[in-house]
């Protein structure tokens, strides 16, 4: 019974409309004030400092002060999957909302940071070609990178995103919830985006998750991945 009282309570926490726009940016893997994630979630900062105590004091936050400053960010990788669940289910079981997609709504469904690693179309293509060429293996519950993957990466400077062994899972795959397919997360995922980061491929929007890949960054996409831009299906 205690633990259903606890899944409740954290429902409702997440159900809430502005502590949900505050979680949602923090998604994109930086710590943020909160002044800044009141302008995000269009509310009060005596409003989002209600909001943000309840969300550290039911451990879905963390915060830490550096000088005057104090920064929130998602607590843990299982608040992360939560919210990546979520999102999922509420793409696949919600009817979808009638109206146009602004320049932000594409941007995001084109490519986005899903807290340290990349989401949307790109992502998901990056995964899909991996599987073709099987260089990685992933079900419903989990994945690997293959002896080949390990020598592509290798072959193209990209041993950095070969995962570091460590407590976190090194691969796993992700429901994209504008795809509904899947992308790639986990220790590899994370080391992937920061490896295309490192090489100038993209741009991150400063008041959006969404990131934009720039010429160097799609012609990369072609040679390394396989992947033509230019083929990407217009938003329903």
């Amino acid at each position: 019974m205690e633990n259903i009282l606890n899944v409740a309570e954290i429902g409702a926490l997440v159900g809430d409309p502005a502590r949900a726009c505050i979680l949602s940016a923090l998604m994109d893997g930086r710590a943020h004030t909160a002044k800044e994630l009141a302008y995000r979630a269009r509310i009060t900062a005596q409003t989002a400092s209600s909001h943000l105590k309840l969300l550290v004091n039911a451990n879905l936050l963390s915060v830490v002060s550096q000088g005057r400053h104090r920064y929130f960010r998602i607590a843990s990788p299982l608040v992360v999957q939560l919210l990546e669940t979520l999102g999922a289910v509420a793409a696949i079981q919600t009817p979808p909302r009638q109206r146009r997609p602004s320049r932000v709504d594409t941007a995001m469904r084109e490519c986005r940071y899903c807290y340290d690693h990349l989401a949307g179309w790109v992502a998901v293509q990056i995964a899909s070609s991996f599987q073709q060429r099987h260089l990685v293996e992933f079900n419903d519950e989990g994945g690997l990178i293959t002896g080949a993957g390990m020598a592509f990466f290798a072959d193209r400077g990209l041993e950095n995103a070969l995962g570091k062994r460590g407590n976190r899972i090194l691969f796993r795959p992700c429901l994209d919830w504008t795809e509904r397919r899947y992308h790639i997360a986990g220790q590899f995922g994370a080391d992937l985006a920061v490896d295309l980061a490192n090489r100038g491929w993209f741009e991150r929007c400063p008041q959006s998750r969404a990131v934009i890949f720039n010429a160097a960054g799609r012609a990369g996409l072609k040679d390394v991945f396989d992947i033509e831009c230019e083929d990407r299906p217009a938003a329903a």
